[in-house]
């Protein structure tokens, strides 16, 4: 009698157990819907469809990932450091092997918006897709032009991960999507100007400046994906490097700069405030500066309208001239290695050699874009095809940990600037984990 009862209940305890996992298989290998199922792409594509993919290629710098030096374009392979394991950009020519040359335009716009290759492969989050799904359809059917014409197929294999098992496992990865990922491409506010809604749209989708700049939450996701967040663009650390607040933050943000100063930095790589290093160098040498000045602007306009938040950044910075003691810890290395181009006011040569009086990363909490720019140089600046003259050089051959910390420490705590001091542990982290910055950046010239 018992045997018949514990035979009962664990009958009807089964069955929405086989429910749940029946549901829970269906979500994670369902394929999102796309508005390009039943479409027939024409090939060849019209001229004027290709050269707008191109363009939206440049918005969305897609060959910041995509693209090595001295390979063929678009063929993959940039090793990604994540918190599971090393991944490996693919090859997203039109190559049937190994590329996205079988892809149909619903395949390309799931991958592209959804993160799900055919086959019902989840891609990692590591390629944008939370930001992507924004693109509207005319700007994926161009993409998808430029891709399968604008682009020369390359026979380059795939590198597979390095995540572990059961790690590498990807049906989770549509639990996190259906949690943290956005479904809806970006609908216009209509409470806002044409101009500011362009603004917003480049940012959130194609531009994917949320990427960097957007703290991340335990689960690896964006804090926030849209203006309606406070954390959306207030700044992140991320593969070495804090992408600092897009906000109307005075120290950390672009509290300082006029929209005509974000269109110049964006243009040309440079303005009174800073010139581009880190990821933005690469960022800026494919992408921004092939964007149109109706775009540029629009993006300034956006972020201009982003409030800062007075109680993270504190009160706002302002230049405090010193006369350089050098006797303090620092202030003689900044005398002999930094002030011929940085100047002993620190106020730099605009718009060539940055100040470093003012500076974000010598008012940011974190260290970290301080350290890496000392130990490791800068990438060089190409801008409209003109290698820059001046690079920031490297110093991990010349200064120790503790003189490296010293100088920093020196810089973040004079002219006004408030970023704390740096300790030497901190920079013998990052001098293990970082390497001295190309001279062979990556420029693409797409046709």
């Amino acid at each position: 009698m018992n045997n018949r009862r514990f035979a009962r209940t664990a009958g009807w305890l089964a069955l929405p157990c086989l429910v749940a996992a029946g549901l829970l298989a269906w979500y994670v290998t369902r394929e999102p819907a796309t508005p390009f199922e039943q479409a027939q792409a024409a090939t060849p594509f019209e001229p004027a469809a290709v050269s707008r993919g191109e363009y939206v290629a440049r918005l969305s710098d897609c060959v910041a990932c995509h693209s090595l030096p001295g390979k063929a374009p678009f063929a993959g392979g940039l090793e990604m450091a994540t918190p599971l394991g090393a991944i490996h950009a693919t090859n997203i020519t039109p190559d049937k092997q190994h590329g996205i040359g079988a892809y149909t335009l619903a395949d390309f716009d799931r991958a592209v918006r959804h993160g799900v290759a055919p086959g019902g492969r989840r891609l990692y989050p590591a390629m944008p897709y939370p930001s992507y799904v924004k693109l509207s359809d005319d700007d994926i059917q161009a993409l998808y032009a430029f891709f399968m014409q604008g682009v020369q197929p390359a026979n380059q294999p795939n590198i597979p991960s390095d995540i572990p098992w059961p790690l590498n496992l990807r049906w989770p990865i549509a639990l996190w999507n259906g949690v943290f990922a956005p479904t809806a491409s970006y609908a216009a506010k209509p409470n806002q100007d044409t101009l500011w809604n362009r603004g917003a749209y480049i940012v959130q989708g194609p531009g994917h400046c949320g990427s960097c700049h957007t703290p991340r939450g335990l689960a690896f996701n964006e804090k926030a994906l849209d203006e309606s967040g406070a954390p959306f663009l207030a700044g992140a650390l991320l593969d070495g490097w804090y992408a600092p607040s897009l906000r109307q933050d005075p120290n950390t943000g672009l509290g300082r700069w006029d929209e005509a100063q974000i269109v110049q930095f964006l243009k040309t790589g440079r303005n009174a405030h800073a010139v581009v290093y880190g990821s933005m160098t690469e960022a800026f040498n494919n992408s921004t500066q092939f964007m149109q000045d109706d775009d540029l602007a629009a993006i300034a306009r956006y972020l201009k309208s982003l409030p800062g938040d007075p109680q993270r950044d504190g009160t706002p910075w302002q230049y405090q001239a010193v006369t350089a003691s050098q006797d303090a810890p620092g202030a003689h290395t900044y005398a002999t290695r930094c002030a011929s181009c940085h100047g002993l006011d620190g106020k730099g040569q605009p718009e060539w050699m940055p100040p470093l009086a003012g500076a974000t990363s010598a008012l940011a909490k974190e260290s970290a874009s301080a350290i890496n720019i000392t130990l490791n140089g800068s990438q060089r600046v190409v801008a409209a095809g003109v290698p820059d003259a001046y690079r920031m050089p490297a110093f991990r051959e010349q200064l120790s940990d503790q003189e490296i910390a010293e100088v920093l420490s020196y810089v973040r705590g004079t002219w006004g600037n408030n970023g704390g001091a740096v300790d030497a542990k901190a920079v013998g982290k990052l001098r293990g984990h970082t390497d001295p910055a190309s001279s062979s950046p990556i420029i693409l010239h797409m046709r």
